[in-house]
């Protein structure tokens, strides 16, 4: 289908204790639970995502947790605690689309910063607009923004298998993906470190830059 373009295919081998809570309070479909294997699929256009998602699970035992569909972009993710289940359902849709997963769009890391030693009244705004665990006043803060969207689910969980810091938020689909963690200096670095260097690892066709917008 040379229509659809694979904005984010990453499979993610074992999901992260507060990454499968932060699921199980954003999302709206069957709920991930720690220790799953997880599969994020990304498309452009968003209205193929049903499609994709009736394929993945015809073709296996997996689970769905996300299912958002947008004029421009969709996102599904399934897991399921065998890995190969996942897999599997990763390689039937892109059977379905006629891809390989090295035509994927390669993640690009558009920005990152670290906040050290937050001020109160800039965690408080901050938690306003969090769905994750709470930011408190002297605590560094890691804030994260790739492209496409979906793989700030990998960021994260590499960064939460890392360092020993705190999901704030993180939004998982649209233009731009971000990500809040926050936690003692030395482990907000830690976690930068992990989230950019495993992104780093995937593979894939350069995308345009700002093809969100």
């Amino acid at each position: 289908m040379a229509d659809v373009t694979l904005r984010t295919y990453v499979f993610i081998d074992d999901l992260q204790p507060q990454l499968a809570a932060f699921i199980g309070t954003t999302a709206r479909g069957f709920l991930p639970v720690a220790g799953v294997a997880s599969m994020f699929i990304e498309t452009a256009p968003g209205l193929i995502i049903n499609r994709i998602m009736d394929v993945a699970l015809k073709a296996t035992r997996c689970t769905p947790a996300i299912m958002v569909v947008e004029r421009a972009f969709g996102l599904l993710e399934i897991h399921d605690f065998d890995k190969g289940q996942v897999r599997l359902g990763g390689q039937a849709v892109l059977d379905y689309l006629e891809l390989e997963e090295k035509e994927r769009v390669k993640p690009r890391v558009v920005s990152d910063q670290v906040i050290r030693a937050v001020e109160p009244y800039h965690a408080q705004l901050i938690n306003k607009i969090r769905y994750g665990d709470m930011l408190i006043a002297g605590e560094s803060l890691l804030i994260l923004e790739t492209e496409p969207a979906g793989y700030i689910a990998f960021a994260c969980n590499e960064a939460l298998k890392a360092a020993r810091v705190k999901l704030i938020d993180a939004q998982l689909f649209g233009a731009f993906g971000r990500l809040y963690l926050s936690g003692p200096e030395a482990q907000i670095d830690a976690a930068r470190d992990a989230a950019i260097g495993g992104l780093g690892t995937l593979a894939g066709r350069e995308g345009p830059k700002g093809e969100g917008r």
